[in-house]
C-alpha cells in the first residue's frame, strides 16, 4: 500500500466523502446504510458476500477484497468480530494494506481491546502511514438501526473531529475518551456492566418465575426505577416472552468481550470477582449449546436448571 500523502497541519483537513466499509453484519449493515442515506460514497466488503446485496441495492459499491474497498478512500471503517478478523482484513491476503493508495484514516468500530488496538495501529502506521481511531460502539443492533449508537473514541482529537460527520450519521453521541486505545478500554468497561446486568436479569427472572410472578409484567413494572436498563427493556422482554429470534446480539460475542475484560484486568493486576462469576455463567451457556443464540437465551440456562 502506498502511504497516504502527508498533510500540512496548518491547512484544513479534507472532507471525508468516500468510505470503505469492511464488515456488514448485524451492526455494520445498518451503519453503512445510514452513511448512504447521509450522502457518503460507500464501498462495502464482507466475508459473506451475499450480505452485501441489500446495500448494493441501496447504492453502495461492491468491493471484491478489503484492498478494493480501501483503495483511495478518505476513511476505512472496520466493523468485524474480533482481533483476528481485524488483522485479517488489514494484513491478510487481499487485505487493505494491498491497496495502491492508503486511506488517511482507519476507524475501528470492532471490540478488540486496547492492547490489540495499539499493536495493530502501530503496525499499520509503520507500513503505510495510516492513522487509527478506535471507535467501539454501544447500543446494539437496535441502536444501529435507529442511528442512535453511543461511540467511545480513542485517538488524536483532530482525527476524531474530522470523522465527526461520518460518526454523526449513525450515532446519538460521540465522546473522545483519550489517546489511542482509550475507547477500547471504556468499551470493555461497558461490556462488563452489560454482561453482568444480563446475568442479573436472568437470575431475577428465574426467582420471579419460581415465585409465581408473571414475567411479562416485570419490564414495565421496573421501568424508570433503579433496576431499569436498556438490556432489561429489550432482552428482559424477550426472556419473558420466550422470543429469541431474530438474533440481536450473540452470546458468543459477550463471552468474547467478557474474556477480554478479564485479560485486561490481569494485565493490570486487578481482581474482578463479578467478572469471574459472570464468565462462568457464559461458559456454562456455551457448554449448553446456546453460544450462537440471542443474548436473551441466557435465561434458557436458568430455565433448564443446574448443569
Amino acid at each position: 500500500m502506498k502511504a497516504a500523502s502527508p498533510k500540512n497541519p496548518s491547512m484544513p483537513a479534507e472532507e471525508i466523502r468516500t468510505v470503505g466499509f469492511l464488515g456488514v453484519g448485524l451492526m455494520g449493515s445498518p451503519m453503512a446504510r445510514h452513511l448512504l442515506r447521509t450522502g457518503f460514497g460507500v464501498r462495502v466488503w464482507n466475508r459473506t458476500p451475499g450480505k452485501l446485496d441489500p446495500l448494493i441495492d441501496a447504492g453502495a459499491t461492491r468491493a471484491s477484497t478489503p484492498a478494493a474497498a480501501a483503495e483511495g478512500a478518505d476513511a476505512l471503517c472496520l466493523c468485524v468480530t474480533d482481533k483476528a478478523a481485524v488483522e485479517h482484513v488489514l494484513f491478510g491476503p487481499g487485505g487493505a494494506v494491498e491497496a495502491a493508495h492508503a486511506p488517511a484514516l482507519v476507524v475501528d468500530f470492532s471490540t478488540i481491546g486496547p492492547t490489540a488496538t495499539l499493536s495493530l495501529a502501530g503496525r499499520l502506521k509503520g507500513q503505510c502511514g495510516t492513522t487509527w481511531v478506535d471507535a467501539p460502539v454501544s447500543g446494539g443492533a437496535t441502536g444501529a438501526e435507529q442511528g442512535k449508537l453511543v461511540i467511545m473514541c480513542g485517538g488524536e482529537a483532530h482525527d476524531i473531529a474530522r470523522l465527526g460527520p461520518l460518526l454523526a450519521a449513525f450515532s446519538q453521541r460521540v465522546t473522545r475518551i483519550g489517546e489511542l486505545g482509550a475507547g477500547q478500554t471504556l468499551k470493555l468497561c461497558n461490556q462488563l456492566i452489560v454482561a453482568t446486568n444480563l446475568v442479573a436479569i436472568s437470575e431475577a427472572f428465574k426467582l420471579a418465575s419460581v415465585s409465581g410472578l408473571d414475567l411479562d409484567i416485570i419490564p414495565q413494572a421496573l421501568a424508570g426505577g433503579f433496576a431499569d436498563s436498556i438490556p432489561l427493556q429489550i432482552f428482559g422482554r424477550r426472556m419473558a416472552q420466550g422470543v429469541f429470534t431474530p438474533v440481536l446480539g450473540e452470546l458468543a460475542l459477550m463471552l468474547k468481550d467478557l474474556s477480554a475484560v478479564q485479560e485486561l484486568a490481569g494485565e493490570h493486576g486487578a481482581v474482578l470477582p463479578m467478572t469471574l462469576a459472570a464468565l462462568e455463567v457464559y461458559r456454562r451457556a456455551a457448554g449448553r449449546g446456546l453460544i450462537h443464540e440471542d443474548l436473551a437465551a441466557l435465561f434458557k440456562l436458568y430455565a433448564q436448571g443446574p448443569a
